[in-house]
């Protein structure tokens, strides 16, 4: 069964991260974007109102500014996923399961969402999550504990899991 996609067109707004200008989007739904400047699988977002007035957009810019701030380890924003296919979805809510400050592999995300034999295609889908940092795709590495590819940047995935490991060591759950 298709999820039905989210018809309202995105609005967006940009946040200045301690690792780069960032490209924030929403729909009615939820947060539905979150991608560093250039990126790969970024979508030309020109033609998408700025709104930094949105509520959505606001909250997500609070709560980074947290997460880098090394007060926050988990999100508490509505999301927008319906603009990925099924077999996307699924892997980008298994994303979601990995709690930071751990890392999984993308044979074991594959397990988890009931397709153990679909790695490759588990990467591909977490390649495109649309909604970085928040839908902690940074967290999925090499089945021997690699840093495998991350479409901001292995430099990005790799200070996003040093913040996440500083954090574990020095936050309570």
């Amino acid at each position: 069964m298709k999820t039905p996609k989210s018809q309202a067109t995105p609005v967006r707004c940009t946040f200045a991260s301690p690792l780069g200008p960032m490209t924030l989007a929403a729909t009615d739904k939820g947060l539905a974007g979150l991608w560093f400047d250039g990126q790969k699988y970024m979508p030309d977002t020109r033609g998408w109102p700025e709104q930094p007035d949105h509520p959505v957009l606001q909250q997500a810019q609070n709560e980074l500014a947290q997460y880098f701030a090394g007060q926050r380890r988990a999100f508490d924003l509505p999301l927008d996923l319906d603009r990925g296919t099924t077999f996307q979805q699924a892997v980008w809510h298994g994303l979601l399961e990995i709690p930071a400050g751990h890392t999984l592999s993308y044979g074991a995300l594959g397990t988890r969402i009931g397709r153990p034999a679909a790695f490759r295609a588990v990467g591909a889908a977490v390649g495109r999550n649309p909604i970085s940092i928040v839908v902690p795709c940074h967290r999925v590495v090499g089945a021997d504990g690699s840093l495998t590819g991350y479409a901001g940047g292995l430099e990005r995935k790799t200070a996003l899991l040093k913040l996440e490991q500083a954090m574990a060591t020095t936050m309570q759950p």
